[in-house]
């Protein structure tokens, strides 16, 4: 599944990046939207999707369950009609965490359900119990075995769930589970997060019928058949920051194109914390900094709309050379400073606890030999190698490449020296 050829970045540091790039669909968008096409028998195509190696993973379970699908021109296009409720193997789901998304429409059609456990990223444990739980107290009966779970639905997917906590993907996963049955489903405590929203829209463009997502309480009443459709997913909520966070730590000034200051408003926060200029247009945000970054006191993690996980570590490298001491607080997954450990190499000061990072910012990181251990971390490793002053390589770049396409074409496009070997 995943390309273990060994490819690292070289990355000479010292220059500014000015210049604009288009963003693409968000991975985290299509993924779920991926899934959720086994819902339906006829002809689906998603527009706008980046090149993803975590993309192009779920195609292959796609296919493996008898639907076809394809890549082609930046437009995905999948016709489930012949697929099949056949195990989907640990050798196809462990390169990737998305995978657990198959739970919840494969049940929905077909009324039962083997999965290998997921794997993805090491940031943390990312349980699915609630996930689990969740189907359970919908009428499902579930078994976990030591490598699969296994689930049957009794009867009709109906009934009401209050989640502990707001998962997006077991958000994702109920409502694609009550999709096709008889009864309603109403998901308490939901996740609001826009892929969240972006799924429900899709569902809907098919024939579903589900309300309130977005909020705290969504209901999905059920329907016999979907249809098919044309979708274009919201834009990369994350890729987006990623490369206004390489503009703000070379001191320079970028433009993302196709996505709004709305769908960011929380990460833009964070960059204004820090010094940044930032201009909003219908479909651009444009951000300068021309100076030392500021500190950031308190920097906390938190469920949609508070200040993202996945942007945590980006943010936390342009920390580093902040005039002054900056907290992060990390709240949902334990693992998620381990790129600040890295960034030490660089010459950054941080000192590291399970759920807080202190960065103590210097004026220069040095050059250095790192590894990324996860995507996001791996992406701001990339960009603090920017603000360096020669020569530094991220290896194991795989990470970065499930969730940036050609992560080093766009910032080369945007004056960055750096080549992938």
């Amino acid at each position: 599944m995943e390309n273990q050829v060994s490819q690292q970045f070289v990355v000479e540091g010292g220059r500014r990046l000015n210049g604009e790039l288009h963003i693409k669909a968000a991975k985290n968008a299509v993924l779920p939207i991926i899934a959720a096409s086994i819902l339906s028998s006829e002809d689906i195509i998603i527009q706008n999707v980046p090149d993803l190696l975590d993309i192009r993973n779920m195609l292959v379970i796609m296919q493996s369950l008898g639907c076809k699908a394809e890549f082609k021109n930046g437009n995905i296009y999948l016709n489930c009609r012949d697929a099949k409720a056949s195990l989907v193997t640990a050798d196809l789901t462990r390169a990737l965490r998305s995978s657990i998304f198959m739970l919840g429409p494969i049940l929905s059609r077909f009324g039962e359900v083997e999965l290998g456990l997921p794997g993805g990223c090491a940031i943390g444990k990312r349980p699915i119990d609630i996930h689990i739980d969740g189907l359970r107290a919908l009428g499902v009966k579930v078994e976990e075995k030591e490598c699969s779970i296994v689930c049957k639905k009794r009867k009709s997917i109906e009934g009401e769930f209050r989640l502990k906590f707001p998962s997006v993907g077991a958000t994702e996963n109920l409502i694609m589970a009550g999709v096709l049955s008889n009864g309603t489903t109403i998901i308490y405590n939901a996740a609001k997060e826009p892929e969240v929203v972006d799924l429900s829209n899709f569902i809907n463009a098919l024939g579903g019928r589900i309300t309130g997502a977005g909020t705290n309480t969504v209901v999905i009443k059920g329907v016999k058949k979907l249809y098919g459709a044309i979708y274009s997913p919201s834009a990369d909520r994350i890729a987006a920051p990623t490369y206004l966070a390489a503009g703000a730590i070379t001191r320079g000034c970028v433009t993302m194109r196709g996505i709004s200051c709305a769908t960011i408003g929380s990460c833009l926060n964070a960059f204004e914390a820090i010094g940044c200029s930032i201009i909003c247009g219908r479909d651009f945000v444009t951000l300068k900094l021309n100076r030392r970054p500021k500190t950031i006191s308190k920097l906390i993690t938190t469920p949609h709309p508070g200040f993202p996980t996945d942007m945590q570590p980006q943010i936390g490298a342009i920390l580093s050379l902040a005039k002054g001491t900056s907290i992060i607080t990390e709240t949902i997954f334990e693992n998620r400073f381990r790129y600040a450990l890295e960034l030490q190499k660089f010459g950054a000061l941080t000192n590291v606890a399970t759920q807080s990072t202190e960065i103590c910012g210097v004026k220069q990181l040095k050059p250095a030999e790192v590894v990324a251990e996860d995507l996001r971390g791996g992406a701001a490793l990339t960009i603090a190698a920017l603000a360096t002053n020669g020569k530094s390589i991220i290896k194991d770049i795989h990470h970065i490449d499930r969730g940036y396409e050609k992560f080093e074409e766009g910032l080369r496009s945007l004056g960055a020296s750096i080549v992938r070997i």
